[in-house]
């Protein structure tokens, strides 16, 4: 049962898993900044195997605080660490963000007596044959992440039907937390957009805009085809990448194949990656599959047509800009699709549009606190 004679703020143990500059860590972050943290603070539990110091320097700025633990491809550790950190801090909530596996750290959260446990769903299951012994995981997995969690969310209806079940969201068991951002950092800036494209040396340039970790999950291979055929039709056409993972090395090698080394950009791992949607003229995402898909949404916000596959949610749409596209259509269909969308378009300020879809940060941390509160009777 909550504790009303705590003392404030409150330490919550949020298990994030891997920190890889990825989607999760940044909604945890969005909505870490934006609460009130004189009430609720975050012990961040992460694996060892993962850094990032960039975060860790961040979170212990605003009073958080990071805690290592082995991977959880170490369960027998991995769970002795976790049990053993659970018993020390005494936690009154424990919140974790590894989807289907969710069940390995409630289940240490249940163990050790942590009364309020939440599974939060933020992706769904993918396809293709990269993606077979990891759906054959989540599948296997997704019924028991549910069995040790007193309270379930997700970041949209389709991540949440995936992994709690349809009738399960249908009753409203399931709680919606959009992954919600800061409208002014990427709503459109004219300024901004010119700026980063004479930084870029593509003032003259016609720049289809990428970003997403390099994994089998975000489709590169057939982005590298769409833009190629793109570049048919173009030959100002320049293909803008940004993110790091452990299918870069292939995809250059494509690109290569492809002859396309001087029009396509790989930008890494970047910290401001809303100055690059300013400079676009438009954005594809042909993903296996989203919970949400975090960079559509934001390259929606800052003004830019977007094309991305039908494997995201109705959630990522919030404009007449967002068109989806079936992966089955061919590279071809997606380039005219990309280029008819962007022909003419002109770019302005998608906020309101955005807030009234429930991506406003400051509005939906405030409801989250809100739910903490409750919770915890604080």
């Amino acid at each position: 049962m909550p504790d009303n004679n705590q003392k404030l703020p409150v330490k919550i143990a949020h298990i994030i898993g891997k920190t890889e500059n990825g989607g999760v860590e940044a909604v945890v972050m969005n909505y870490y900044r934006n609460i009130d943290r004189s009430k609720i603070q975050y012990d961040f539990i992460i694996d060892s195997d993962s850094s990032n110091p960039a975060l860790q320097d961040e979170i212990t700025s605003l009073g958080g605080r990071i805690i290592t633990i082995p991977p959880y491809q170490k369960p027998l550790a991995y769970h002795k660490s976790l049990y053993r950190l659970f018993k020390e801090h005494h936690y009154p909530l424990a919140y974790s963000h590894l989807n289907t596996l969710s069940v390995f750290p409630l289940f240490a959260a249940w163990r050790a007596g942590i009364p309020i446990r939440v599974a939060h769903s933020h992706t769904t299951a993918g396809r293709g044959k990269g993606e077979t012994l990891r759906n054959i995981m989540k599948y296997t997995l997704r019924n028991f992440s549910r069995t040790f969690a007193t309270h379930w969310c997700a970041c949209s209806r389709l991540a949440g039907a995936f992994q709690f079940g349809k009738r399960a969201m249908d009753s409203g068991r399931v709680r919606i937390w959009p992954n919600a951002i800061e409208l002014e950092r990427y709503a459109y800036n004219e300024a901004v957009r010119q700026d980063t494209r004479r930084y870029l040396k593509l003032s003259d340039k016609f720049i289809v805009g990428h970003s997403g970790r390099f994994m089998h999950q975000k489709n590169h291979d057939f982005l590298i085809d769409i833009f190629a055929e793109i570049r048919r039709r173009r030959s100002d056409a320049v293909l803008l990448l940004a993110g790091d993972g452990p299918l870069v090395g292939s995809v250059k090698d494509k690109v290569a194949g492809l002859g396309l080394n001087d029009c396509v950009v790989f930008l890494g791992s970047v910290n401001d990656m809303e100055r690059y949607y300013q400079a676009m003229d438009v954005f594809v995402f042909p993903s296996l599959y989203e919970g949400l898909g975090m960079s559509a949404v934001e390259a929606e916000l800052s003004g830019l047509p977007v094309v991305a596959s039908t494997e995201l949610p109705d959630d990522a749409k919030f404009c007449d800009s967002f068109r989806f596209m079936p992966l089955k259509k061919s590279a071809s269909e997606w380039a005219e699709e990309a280029l008819r969308i962007s022909d003419g378009h002109a770019r302005r300020d998608m906020s309101s549009y955005a807030r009234e879809a429930g991506f406003d940060i400051k509005v939906q941390a405030g409801k989250l606190q809100e739910w903490y509160c409750e919770l915890l009777g604080i």
